[in-house]
């Protein structure tokens, strides 16, 4: 790894992340070259994200007589990659891998993928042209690091062999559903290698990471899949436990973790899908924070009265409690935090008019969200709701009880108690069972996994997953967690802190009635 110590030292990391240039580890590039280098047929290979060259340089030091060739779009790491690499066996190319070479076919290929966040970069011309090549529509949350898997296996040759290290997220997305069904009908998926880190293995990338490794050879019948929490298993990883699962069993459309990762929920027993009890909508998106979201100065400022003004929460660092009562909006009121949603839809009033007039002289309206909407400020149809639940966390999901009743932006889900439902369902009682660490847990199996400990939960991933059926519970223990409850919520509002002996006890109740 000298070379990319080297060039590291020299590069901005402004740079680096732009080309999302993200090092592949020593020990995973051995991992990943031995699985390529078994196939001794190999005469052509491929690095599509060639970067500083780490898999042709190991690739070299085993078998010479092979040909090579790299792409990279990024004219600095390119010519360090041309001093480096001046072998006639290799063809390094300047270019984007995605809009060239369609026409070739390889033995072997091997990649370290650019990754980069959704909101960084534009794939509109990407996805067209993997719609004009392989005649497939692909959502416009796919990520460029499954273009340029998809692109890999249309170029690999029959009995070849490829290795990618990749994001594990979509696994369990719906943007990678289309790419698992296609390695399951092309039966070219042999083995899934899920790293299980505390820490990201790419620095600077907050991401979980796996190895994907697949051959074109018509006698696949199934899938590994191995889960690992150190690198130094790679070595031995015919002796790790693993999980086959025949291709007939796999489910494209399904959270692939249920293959390699054990589920909390099995512990207990009396479940219910959530969704049967309540249903969680994301939070308001207005498309422009920064001009719907008004504190008092700024409702000064404007002179826009209160009635055009929506309470709502626009920021989680706000809710330090997981009780959110009327006085403590109050208090956020008071102090001037941003607490309000600019709501003029309906009124002709002077005041609203102007402010409506200046965002159109911003260009608020040209933006992405508000363009779709008519008129252009109307705010999303989302009431409160009396549970609000935290996006992402890193120790556990986060519940609040919304007894303010204000709104939410998307910093928050929503969670409704099912309508036909809100006789019968008691929210504190709902709300005391969220609080408790056996919810998180069951949770917990829907989650999606980020690196460094983050996890996040679309909307569905809470209306899919499971939960005790605490309704069942007889008088006797529903008046016991809600006397705990009622307890819990007292120490909050009386001394401003969270006991969650309380919560402790009812964890304990749990436990005795559900586990198995």
């Amino acid at each position: 790894m000298v070379l990319e110590k080297e060039y590291i030292k020299k590069t901005s990391l402004q740079h680096r992340k732009k080309y999302a240039q993200f090092f592949t580890p020593l020990p995973i590039a051995k991992f990943m070259t031995n699985w390529i280098l078994e196939k001794k047929s190999i005469r052509t290979l491929l690095e599509p994200a060639f970067g500083l060259g780490i898999f042709t340089r190991l690739i070299l030091e085993k078998k010479e007589n092979i040909k090579i060739k790299g792409f990279d779009v990024d004219k600095v790491i390119y010519q360090e990659a041309k001093e480096n690499f001046k072998d006639s066996n290799i063809e390094l190319y300047l270019e984007d891998y995605l809009y060239n070479d369609w026409e070739n076919r390889y033995d072997a290929i091997i990649c370290n993928p650019p990754y980069q966040k959704f909101h960084d970069y534009s794939n509109l011309d990407s996805l067209k042209e993997i719609k004009k090549r392989l005649k497939i529509n692909l959502s416009g949350f796919t990520n460029i690091y499954i273009l340029f898997l998809l692109k890999s296996i249309y170029q690999l040759n029959e009995n070849g062999r490829m290795a990618y290290i990749v994001p594990s997220e979509f696994l369990n997305s719906n943007y990678g559903e289309y790419v698992k069904k296609l390695l399951i009908q092309e039966k070219v998926l042999k083995s899934i290698v899920v790293f299980d880190f505390k820490e990201s293995i790419f620095e600077q990338a907050i991401t979980t990471s796996c190895i994907l490794l697949l051959e074109k050879d018509l006698k696949n019948s199934s899938v590994d899949f191995f889960k690992i929490n150190e690198v130094s298993q790679l070595n031995n990883l015919d002796d790790l436990e693993k999980k086959t699962i025949p291709y007939n069993d796999i489910v494209y459309n399904k959270k692939w973790k249920f293959y390699y990762q054990k589920q909390n929920s099995v512990k207990y027993k009396h479940l219910i899908s959530f969704n049967s009890i309540a249903r969680v909508k994301r939070g308001i998106a207005t498309g422009a924070n920064k001009y719907f979201i008004f504190n008092i100065e700024k409702a000064q400022n404007y002179r826009i009265d209160f009635k055009y003004l929506l309470p709502c929460i626009t920021a989680s660092r706000d809710i330090k409690l997981p009780i959110f009562t009327k006085s403590y909006f109050e208090d956020l009121k008071e102090n001037n935090k941003n607490v309000f949603l600019f709501n003029g839809l309906g009124t002709k009033e002077i005041y609203v008019a102007k402010y409506i007039q200046y965002g159109e002289l911003q260009g608020i309206h040209c933006k992405y969200l508000t363009s779709k909407r008519r008129p252009w400020y109307k705010l999303e149809n989302r009431e409160p709701a009396p549970i609000l639940v935290s996006v992402f966390n890193r120790k556990g999901l986060k519940f609040i009880r919304n007894e303010a009743m204000v709104r939410t932006l998307s910093t928050f889900h929503c969670i409704y108690v099912q309508d036909n439902l809100l006789n019968k369902i008691n929210i504190d009682l709902l709300f005391a069972y969220l609080l408790t660490d056996i919810s998180k847990e069951i949770f917990d199996d829907e989650a999606r996994e980020y690196g460094n400990g983050l996890k996040k939960f679309e909307p569905n991933d809470l209306n899919n997953a499971k939960m005790l059926n605490i309704f069942e519970l007889g008088n006797n223990y529903q008046s016991q967690i809600l006397e705990l409850y009622n307890q819990y919520r007292d120490e909050i509002l009386k001394k401003n802190i969270e006991n969650n002996t309380y919560i402790k006890e009812i964890d304990r109740i749990l436990k005795n009635r559900f586990q198995i």
